[in-house]
Formats: structure tokens, sequence, C-alpha cells
């Protein structure tokens, strides 16, 4: 039940992420938006997409909905790195900005479960 509650709320902030970014890149080629725009745009991707997912896993668990947040928002940060990893095939990151994005994926599932 547990890992279904995690895999189904990692796929509804993923599914989120998908739809996020692709109005985030109509709004680029529309607006012609500068990188510093696209690169809040894509944080607060993140952290909405995981704050979502969070959320969600709070609802479906009724208990302990803080620590199923942070779960869904780790589970969210390791997939996103593995498949950035395949993808590039080599380490493309900083240790700064790995840092940075796994605290947001964090803080973002934690709050959305905690307030759930």
């Amino acid at each position: 039940m547990r890992v279904r509650t995690i895999l189904k709320s990692l796929l509804f902030a993923y599914a989120l992420t998908g739809v996020a970014l692709l109005l985030l890149a109509f709004l680029l080629f529309t607006f012609d938006l500068g990188e510093t725009a696209v690169d809040i745009g894509i944080i607060v991707v993140y952290v909405f997409a995981c704050f979502m997912g969070g959320f969600m896993a709070g609802k479906i668990t009724h208990r302990d909905k803080y620590l199923w947040g942070v779960v869904t928002g780790l589970a969210y940060y390791v997939l996103l790195l593995a498949v950035s990893f395949t993808v590039k095939g080599h380490w493309d990151m900083s240790l700064a900005h790995a840092v940075t994005t796994f605290f947001m994926c964090a803080g973002g599932g934690t709050l959305g479960g905690m307030l759930s």
C-alpha cells in the first residue's frame, strides 16, 4: 500500500512537471523570456510538483503525512537525477546545484504532506 501511494504521488508530480514545463516552454517562445526567468520557472515547477506530490501522499496515507511527503520529494529527486544522468551519460550538475535541488524537492514534499 505505501509503495503504491508513493508511486501514485510520484506519477502525479511528474505529470504536473510535464504540463508545467510545456507551459514554461510555450511562454519562453511566445514572450522571449530570458535565462533568469526560465531558471526561476524551473525552480517553481520543481517545488510545486514536489509540494503537490507530498500533498497527495498525505491525503492518501492519513498518518505521518510529513514523512510520506518527504519520501515523495526524495523519490522525485532521485528519479530526476537518474533520468538526467541517463540522458546525458555523465554527471552534469555542480554539487551546489545538487544540494539546492535536493532541499527544494524534500522541502516541497514535506510542506505538501504537512498541509494535506
